[in-house]
């Protein structure tokens, strides 16, 4: 396969981006050093140069076109002065975060075929020492010189033929990359995997499907875990006080015809807690056991230290794709909370002490169709929600839409989708709309609304400015009052936002990036 990288500019040695930095990444609010920003999950800065006050004056600073007529998910990280994101398929990009100014271009020719769910997407890189790590469509992991954008190494995580995909931002822990893989719709056996930044080898692979024998197999019947699904394709969050990598996995496989995996179908749909060393699972919470309704858990973990319950807890806060919030116990998996936080019709309501759902009658798919709310893309999905620690507010997108749920027969043939019929997913008289809400992170409950037009794809970001930011289909990217929701700023960037927001500094001014359409849109204030 013929690997190509073009340097356009001189770049500046960029510093070590060492495990040391990842961890105090708080402190470093003029940075943006991983998908989520910090370990913890938050999509929180501490900036306040840009806030309520003088939000209103934001202006476009540069635009980066992107060559692509794929989807833009990309959320870019910013260390030293550089930026670095990925374009569509499986490129990398490095800029001046100053000026957008293009430093170098890694360009991966890809297959002619690779199959994939859901567009040929990549929603970002990471940064460790002087290297840069990107997985592929065709499901290779990468590390690049973060200074010229050079192959330092490439390893095969999966054999893309199967259904096989790398779309998720990596993670490093430690000294290792931890790499998601997708392919739910095709029938993928999912699996979490750590390997070496230095040299590329496997250090330990955590299948979210177990094999017979396995703890957990039991939740499955004859062979269908081979076929199980369980993809675990958004990133995860890291706790390095208990060693902890939680991490979300997807729907189990075939989508919405169940009676081939009767049972639990153990780990799809779950909360999944490694040892960071050895991937050895410590604990587990399943979202929604037996799924037919396509609802992943592949939310980013929200990682926050409060008192709950009359105790200080480490808690993880969870908005999932099925239409509840969760709160779990980050140290032992135990529900602590949950709560309804937009429209649903296919339960009753959660299990005050175990919060597995107790399900409604005739609700699953069937043959001429079943109206289900939420729709198959949920309440909410993989873009990510925020916490801001000022507040004390979760905030995140919502969809309120349903869908027709179909269900049918369907054998599976390696590489070719493996879903068990295909739902009406967009109804034509009902589209639906979306939502960001602010909710109280400890009871669920909502404490303010900002409405959209329609479903929203796009992440936010929060800051101590107490401002949100984020992004709409008919690309808005607008500011939001942290503590009332109100309507503070917006531009229309031309271009749907199916991406993440960020912040940091350049040259001593707050700047605003996120994708939208086919491009990098950088705001800082007007002077």
């Amino acid at each position: 396969m013929k690997l190509v990288f073009c340097i356009l500019a001189a770049l500046p040695l960029p510093a070590q981006v060492t495990y040391e930095r990842l961890l105090n990444a708080p402190k470093e609010p003029g940075n943006w050093l991983m998908y989520s920003g910090r370990y913890s999950g938050w999509r929180y800065s501490d900036l306040t140069q840009i806030n309520q006050t003088n939000v209103s004056r934001l202006k476009t600073k540069w635009v980066y076109q992107m060559p692509t007529t794929h989807l833009v998910e990309t959320t870019p990280l910013v260390a030293d002065g550089v930026m670095y994101f990925t374009e569509p398929p499986s490129n990398v990009v490095a800029v001046d975060a100053e000026t957008g100014k293009q430093f170098w271009r890694y360009r991966r020719a890809t297959p002619q075929k690779v199959n994939v769910c859901c567009g040929q997407v990549n929603r970002g890189v990471a940064l460790a020492e002087d290297r840069v790590f990107v997985g592929t469509v065709d499901a290779h992991l990468v590390a690049l010189d973060a200074k010229t954008g050079a192959v330092l190494w490439d390893v095969e995580v999966a054999d893309y033929t199967k259904g096989y995909s790398v779309t998720v931002a990596p993670l490093v822990v430690k000294d290792m990359v931890i790499c998601g893989i997708a392919g739910g719709e095709y029938g993928i056996r999912g699996f979490l995997d750590a390997y070496d930044l230095k040299t590329g080898k496997r250090r330990w692979r955590f299948y979210t499907i177990p094999a017979p024998g396995d703890k957990g197999s039991e939740t499955w019947s004859g062979d269908a875990w081979k076929t199980g699904g369980g993809s675990t394709w958004v990133t995860g969050a890291f706790d390095p006080e208990q060693n902890l990598i939680i991490w979300g996995t997807g729907n189990p496989s075939p989508d919405w015809n169940g009676d081939v995996r009767p049972g639990d179908n153990l780990y799809s749909d779950s909360a999944i807690a490694l040892d960071a060393d050895t991937g050895a699972l410590k604990w587990y919470y399943q979202h929604v056991p037996h799924d037919v309704h396509d609802w992943d858990s592949v939310q980013v973990p929200v990682l926050v230290d409060e008192e709950m319950q009359g105790q200080k807890r480490k808690l993880v806060y969870w908005a999932h794709r099925n239409a509840f919030y969760y709160v779990l116990d980050r140290t032992n998996g135990k529900f602590v909370l949950g709560k309804q936080f937009a429209t649903q019709t296919w339960a009753k309501g959660l299990d005050p002490a175990t919060g597995r759902p107790v399900r409604l009658p005739n609700v699953d798919p069937s043959p001429e169709g079943t109206y289900v709310w939420p729709g198959v893309q949920g309440a909410t999905n993989w873009y990510s929600p925020s916490y801001n620690p000022l507040t004390k507010y979760f905030y995140l997108a919502v969809w309120e839409n349903r869908s027709v749920y179909r269900k049918g027969d369907q054998e599976y043939s390696p590489g070719n989708r493996y879903i068990g019929s295909v739902p009406l997913i967009d109804l034509p008289d009902e589209p639906g709309h979306g939502a960001i809400r602010a909710l109280n992170p400890k009871t669920g409950e909502r404490m303010w609304e900002y409405k959209l037009h329609t479903k929203p794809w796009a992440g936010l970001l929060s800051t101590a400015g107490r401002v949100v930011f984020g992004g709409s289909d008919e690309g808005y990217i607008f500011a939001l009052d942290a503590g009332t929701g109100k309507e503070l700023w917006r531009q229309n960037t031309g271009g749907m936002i199916r991406a993440n927001p960020i912040t940091f500094t350049s040259k001593g001014k707050q700047v605003v990036a996120i994708a939208a359409g086919n491009a990098i849109f950088a705001f800082d204030l007007i002077p």
